[in-house]
C-alpha cells in the first residue's frame, strides 16, 4: 500500500515537472537557450540540457543539485521549487548586471564559454558583485601559451591589454620591448578548440603589412581564456561608444568578435591549366575567404576579397571545357581570375557556395572598403613566401 501511494506520488510529480517544461520560460535551456531541457537544478529552479547539467555537477552539489527531469524520482519538496523559481526567475535573480560586452552563449557556442557563463552566474556570482568582473577594468596582463610562428610550437608569453592606449601587446622576454602590438579595436578574437586541441584555445586575428595574421593561444583554465575574449570585448566596445557616441549601445555590442562564417578543407587548383589541385583550409571571415596549407599557419597562403555580385563576382556548378573537376567542383570568378575549386561530398559544395553567394549578394558597406583598403597594401618585405590575391572592385 505504501508502496503504491509513494510510486502514485512519483508520477503526479513527474506529471507536475512535465507541465512546467511547457510553460514558455522553460522550454530552452536556462543557460545556453538550446530547446528542450530535459534536466533540472532542483536547488536553483531552473531546467537545463544534457550538456549544461554536466556543468552544473562540476559545480558540486553544494551549488547545484542535478536531476533528470524523466529519469529520476523527486518528491513534492523538490517540484515546489522548480514551480516557484523556473527560468524566467532564475534569469532575474542571477543576471542582474551582465555587462554588454559579455557574450551570453548559444546552443552552438564552444564548451568553455557555455562552462565559464554557468561558474561566473552561480558559483562566482559575477552579475551580483562586480567586483569579479576583472575583464571590464580596461587593463589586464597575464601569461598565455602563443603558438609560434617559426616553430609551431607552444611557448608560454606575457600579454598585455591597454584600453586606453588601444593595445594588445605580447612579449618574448618580458623586460625587454613587446614582440607585437595589436590594435584591439582592429582584431577579432574566436574560440577555436579543435584546431589547437585545447578546450582553452582561442584565434586572435588581424590585418599585418596587408595581409592577415593568425595568432593561436591557450590557456590551462577556461576562466582565464574567457577573461582575455571578454576583456578584448570590453575594451572594443567602450572605445566604439568613443568613436560612435550617439550609436545604440546595443547595436555597437553586436559587432564586437565575430565567428567565421563557414571554415574546411577543400582543394583548390592553380590558375594555370597544367596546375595539379591542392589540399587548402579555406577560412570565410565575412568579406575575406582565406586559404592555407594548414589551419594553424600564422599567414594564409592567398585571400581572396569577395565583392558585390553587381561587380564581376560570380559562382558556377559547372566547370568550363577541358578544366577536370576534383570531387564536387565549382568556380569562383572575380575580376581578375576564376578560383576553381572542390568539395569532397554533394553537400560541403551546396554549403560553401551558399555561404559564400550570401556574401556576394550582400552591397558594400564602408567598412567593407576599409578592408579592402587594408588588404591591397601589399607586405613589401622580403622573404615573404606567402602571396596575396586581392580583387579589385568599383563600389556601386
Amino acid at each position: 500500500m505504501f508502496n503504491r501511494l509513494k510510486i502514485r506520488m512519483a508520477e503526479e510529480n513527474r506529471r507536475k515537472l512535465i507541465q512546467l517544461l511547457k510553460l514558455p520560460q522553460n522550454s530552452h535551456c536556462a543557460d545556453c537557450g538550446i530547446e528542450g531541457p530535459e534536466w533540472a537544478s532542483y536547488n536553483i529552479g531552473i531546467f537545463v540540457c544534457t550538456q549544461c547539467a554536466g556543468f552544473h555537477r562540476n559545480l558540486g552539489s553544494h551549488i547545484s543539485k542535478v536531476k533528470s527531469v524523466f529519469l529520476d524520482n523527486w518528491d513534492s519538496t523538490q517540484v515546489e521549487i522548480m514551480e516557484n523559481m523556473g527560468n524566467d526567475k532564475a534569469q532575474e535573480k542571477y543576471e542582474v548586471d551582465v555587462p554588454l560586452c559579455y557574450k551570453k552563449p548559444c546552443p552552438t557556442d564552444v564548451q568553455v564559454l557555455k562552462e565559464q557563463w554557468i561558474q561566473a552566474k552561480y558559483d562566482r556570482q559575477e552579475f551580483l558583485h562586480t567586483e569579479e568582473q576583472i575583464y571590464v577594468k580596461g587593463f589586464m596582463e597575464g601569461h598565455l601559451w602563443k603558438r609560434g610562428k617559426e616553430d609551431g610550437k607552444f611557448h608560454l608569453r606575457k600579454f598585455v591589454l591597454n584600453e586606453a592606449e588601444d593595445t594588445f601587446k605580447y612579449y618574448v622576454k618580458e623586460h625587454k620591448e613587446p614582440k607585437a602590438v595589436i590594435r584591439i579595436s582592429e582584431l577579432n578574437a574566436t574560440f577555436c578548440p579543435m584546431k589547437v586541441n585545447s578546450a582553452n584555445a582561442m584565434q586572435i586575428t588581424y590585418i599585418k603589412d596587408g595581409t592577415t595574421r593568425n595568432v593561436f593561444v591557450y590557456s590551462d583554465d577556461g576562466k582565464d581564456i574567457v577573461n582575455w575574449y571578454m576583456a578584448i570585448r570590453s575594451a572594443k566596445l567602450n572605445r566604439l561608444q568613443i568613436a560612435f557616441p550617439k550609436a545604440d549601445i546595443k547595436e555597437l555590442a553586436q559587432q564586437l568578435t565575430r565567428e567565421f562564417i563557414k571554415e574546411g578543407w577543400l582543394k583548390k587548383k592553380g590558375p594555370r591549366a597544367s596546375d595539379a589541385y591542392r589540399r587548402r583550409w579555406f577560412t570565410l571571415d565575412n568579406r575575406r575567404l582565406m586559404y592555407l596549407t594548414n589551419p594553424l599557419d600564422p599567414y594564409p597562403k592567398g585571400e581572396i576579397f569577395l565583392g558585390y555580385m553587381g561587380n564581376g563576382f560570380c559562382l558556377h556548378k559547372i566547370l568550363p571545357a577541358g578544366i577536370k573537376e576534383s570531387g564536387f567542383g565549382f568556380i569562383l570568378e572575380t575580376p581578375e581570375r576564376s578560383f576553381v575549386v572542390g568539395a569532397d561530398t554533394e553537400e560541403e559544395r551546396r554549403e560553401w557556395m551558399d555561404a559564400i553567394e550570401k556574401i556576394l549578394e550582400r552591397p558594400l558597406t564602408p567598412q567593407d572598403s576599409n578592408i579592402s583598403i587594408l588588404l591591397m597594401q601589399r607586405r613589401k618585405k622580403k622573404g615573404r613566401k606567402s602571396k596575396l590575391e586581392v580583387s579589385q572592385w568599383q563600389p556601386s
